[in-house]
């Protein structure tokens, strides 16, 4: 790999291990965790300090920093307008609020939406981001990971009860991801939020982990209806699993 290249790999290597750290990571967990040697760590970080993209705390640890705000909004923005068209024929074809998110450390984080025709309808801001163990598109994204990632991020966040459906233990839940990827789709049946059901299947080929679902009153999810959601959102992802090869 060419020097600048490299370096570039590395820069953002910093950033996903500061984002990751949910706190504050001092040069020398830095160097522990990416096993570069401290020199490079220091440069690096002193690069990102001085445009912005890491802070520097008082007690000398290193965060993300205020500039990757606006990145990260614009992002959302972008990523918005490419997955906009796909979201509105969802919500029109299924008649329940479609939503995109993906995987923020050890949360899901909301990336787009569009809601559903139906007066009554469920609203979840962009930008919000919840509990994976509770939410569909939080089942949908672990379904992606590696069983020991699924479970560190699990145990790291923890699983307080949302409702008196949520499961709250990671065995058992580790138990459904893999029925989730042997079926192609998760569920949320009023784990997250009384009285809402939530379908919601993987993004393929995403940059990141990525998930798309639909949502609405429980009264309005039969199996069938369930069946019919899944095979238009695998169809959708399919479409925009397309677009970022």
């Amino acid at each position: 790999m060419a020097g600048g290249v490299q370096s570039v790999a590395r820069a953002f290597g910093i950033l996903e291990l500061l984002a990751g750290a949910g706190g504050g990571l001092s040069v020398s967990e830095l160097a522990q965790t990416s096993g570069l040697p401290l020199p490079t760590i220091h440069r690096l970080v002193r690069t990102l300090v001085d445009l912005g993209h890491v802070h520097q705390l008082s007690d000398r640890r290193y965060t993300l920093g205020p500039r990757l705000i606006g990145l990260g909004d614009r992002a959302s923005e972008v990523l918005g307008a490419r997955v906009g068209t796909d979201l509105r024929s969802l919500a029109e074809r299924i008649g329940e609020t479609a939503n995109m998110a993906v995987l923020d450390g050890e949360r899901a984080v909301y990336t787009a939406q569009v809601p559903s025709p139906h007066s009554m309808r469920t609203f979840t801001e962009v930008g919000r981001r919840v509990f994976l163990h509770s939410t569909g598109v939080g089942k949908a994204l672990l379904a992606q990971l590696p069983v020991v990632q699924a479970r560190r991020l699990l145990e790291t966040a923890g699983m307080p009860g949302q409702t008196g459906h949520t499961v709250v233990d990671v065995g058992t839940l580790l138990d459904e991801l893999d029925v989730v990827r042997l079926i192609g789709h998760a569920v949320d049946a009023e784990e997250q939020e009384d009285g809402v059901f939530c379908v919601a299947v993987p993004v393929p080929g995403a940059p990141s982990p990525s998930a798309l679902s639909v949502s609405g009153p429980t009264s309005r999810f039969s199996a069938d209806r369930t069946d019919e959601a899944a095979v238009l959102l695998r169809a959708a992802a399919a479409r925009l699993a397309g677009r970022f090869r």
